[in-house]
């Protein structure tokens, strides 16, 4: 899959060290060729809660029958 900036991804795996879990929704805000990825996650504010760079085997599109939910990172 080939990403660009400002496209919507879903974590595929936890990343403990951000407070991030996989099905967490992220922004595409940077392309690194060949397969990286700058992402930022942001809580429901709209507060960055992590801005990360992830291989693109780390996330995947947004599918329609995914399921928005809210979680507290405290």
């Amino acid at each position: 899959m080939t990403y660009k900036v400002l496209d919507t991804v879903v974590l595929d795996r936890n990343l403990s060290e951000h407070s991030l879990r996989s099905g967490d929704l992220g922004a595409v805000v940077q392309v690194y060729e060949p397969d990286g990825l700058e992402v930022e996650f942001v809580t429901a504010s709209g507060k960055t809660q992590a801005l990360v760079t992830l291989n693109v085997n780390d996330v995947r599109p947004v599918q329609d029958s995914d399921l928005i939910t809210v979680r507290s990172v405290a």
